[in-house]
């Protein structure tokens, strides 16, 4: 297999049959990076996914040992990237070197997690209910039930996280945990870094012998559409724009066979600030939150971008020392252009509102973004206002401030749906807040008490999704073990014999996993 060029992957090879060349840039200076990328084809995303069906039914019965030995393998080959790659990285996307060796880590810890998902067996979820002949009226026949993949996944790479959201990012690991071959949809962003890592994951499934078309990766704009509407395509896993997410979910939806969409999209991450909390501890609140707007330049999906406090001395005072911190914080290159266009003109379209005006703004810098600090009226809250409840992706915030108590659950009430939601306070009036905290719960995917939602901790108990237009579908995430739910589906089994029932699902528990077993959770074999 060829190495650095440009190339689209069909499995495990390489392929240009197109006359379309594109270039990755260098985020600071905007130059043309080499190599050339050559945007696919029909014909060639036309094979990727043909070549990723005829692999599902070869990956997707390996024993999941076989599949945690593979995520393992492709961790092990992230951890071996070097400076080389840390530095493309840093050309295309501007991001610092610490943030890229933490992305680093993420992405080959968040493999290893799945690795040890398959190696407990919990996500077979295996239900076991055995015949009971004698039953009267009727005799209960064997039912059994545990979960497989669904097929083939198309996964489209993330802007803003070239690597634990993009090519070995969170999806791929859950679809491939599944047993889920992934096709997968460079972003035009950083495409050389997405060839290093496609790189890298095709010498781990060569390493541990898995079926040729486990993982195939294609380059360019328009090729989307194919890919999405192709009938070996099962699913598609997005993380990007709400209007890409919903591009995404109208195809699928219009398929002859419709197939779901997991797509992360918009979010605005309220922040709830209570008087007591701003009484004791207002000036460590403003600092800490203002870090949190502007970290990594604002280009996290949940960057604090709402700010709601109830009208005192206190919330003034705050307003004023979050105002000194944002204006000290330096202007930075964003990932590249056209995120750096986006930003602008969401910062425009709030400064040119009438009920919106600027409190704050860093010193601005050509090519650069500006920390912006905006203060709105509530009543836009209110009245169901699009403006606020668009995500400004970058290193702005809005406040609102309010009347009362009555007008803060209102205008809770009146959001829509977010990633996270988060309420500082003392323990006092937290212990008073529970209606509020209600009311978040059906906003949000996650809850924060006295913290800052940028950060996302990967683990099993993680949430990374939430009501629409954060996702697409409020009821997965794609950020912890849990993720793997979106690429499995439930198959039942009735009147199986023994020897051809699945591991998981045999008398003899091979797998040694717990399994529900006429209702009770257990480890125990079943007696023939």
């Amino acid at each position: 297999m060829s190495d650095y060029n440009g190339y689209n992957f069909i499995g495990n090879t390489r392929s240009a049959r197109g006359d379309v060349v594109l270039k990755s840039r260098n985020a600071t200076t905007g130059l043309e990076l080499a190599p050339s990328f050559y945007q696919a084809t029909m014909d060639e995303v036309d094979s990727a996914c043909k070549i990723a069906s005829s692999a599902f039914p070869l990956y997707s019965k390996l024993p999941a040992t076989r599949r945690a030995e593979f995520l393992n393998k492709i961790a092990d080959e992230l951890d071996i990237l070097g400076k080389d790659f840390v530095d493309l990285v840093q050309q295309e996307t501007a991001l610092d070197e610490a943030r890229i060796k933490g992305e680093c880590g993420r992405t080959s810890n968040q493999m290893r997690l799945f690795a040890d998902l398959l190696t407990r067996g919990d996500f077979y979820d295996a239900r076991i209910d055995t015949a009971m002949p004698d039953r009267r009226p009727l005799p209960r026949a064997d039912i059994r039930q545990c979960r497989v993949g669904l097929g083939p996944i198309a996964v489209f790479g993330a802007s803003n996280f070239p690597l634990a959201f993009s090519t070995a990012g969170g999806d791929t690991a859950s679809a491939l945990a599944a047993g889920c071959p992934v096709v997968f949809k460079a972003h035009s962003g950083h495409m050389g870094t997405a060839e290093k890592v496609a790189l890298a994951i095709l010498r781990a499934a060569e390493q541990t012998s898995m079926p040729d078309g486990v993982f195939s990766m294609i380059f360019g704009s328009g090729v989307g559409k194919v890919l999405v509407n192709h009938p070996a395509i099962k699913a598609v896993g997005f993380t990007g724009s709400l209007a890409g997410g919903k591009a995404i979910c109208d195809m699928a939806a219009t398929r002859p066979h419709p197939i779901p969409v997991f797509a992360e999209m918009s979010s605005i991450n309220p922040v709830i600030l209570l008087p007591q909390a701003l009484e004791n501890r207002g000036d460590l609140i403003a600092t800490q939150l203002a870090d949190s707007v502007v970290l990594g330049v604002g280009q996290f999906c949940t960057n604090p971008g709402l700010i709601v406090g109830i009208r005192s001395s206190k919330f003034s005072a705050f307003i004023k020392q979050f105002s000194s911190e944002i204006s000290l914080k330096p202007s930075k290159t964003m990932l590249n252009s056209g995120t750096l266009n986006s930003y602008q003109k969401g910062c425009d379209a709030l400064q040119n509102h009438p009920s919106i005006k600027i409190l704050a703004s860093a010193e601005s810098v050509e090519n650069k973004a500006t920390a912006y600090l905006f203060q709105a009226e509530s009543s836009l809250l209110l009245s169901g206002s699009e403006l606020l409840q668009e995500e400004v992706f970058g290193p702005a915030t809005v406040i609102v401030e309010v009347n009362d108590m009555e007008e803060l659950r209102a205008c809770i009430s009146a959001m829509h749906g977010q990633l996270t939601a988060t309420l500082i306070g003392e323990s006092e009036e937290l212990a008073e807040s529970q209606e509020l905290l209600s009311l978040l719960e059906e906003k949000a995917g996650r809850v924060l008490i006295n913290g800052y939602p940028t950060g996302v901790e990967v683990c099993d108990a993680m949430v990374h999704g939430g009501p629409f237009p954060a996702t697409s579908d409020s009821r997965g995430t794609s950020v912890g073990t849990l993720s793997i739910d979106r690429f499995l589906r439930p198959v039942c089994f009735q009147n199986y014999p023994n020897s051809l029932l699945p591991e998981a699902l045999k008398n003899s528990n091979p797998l040694n996993i717990e399994r529900l077993v006429n209702g009770v959770n257990t480890k125990s074999l079943i007696e023939e």
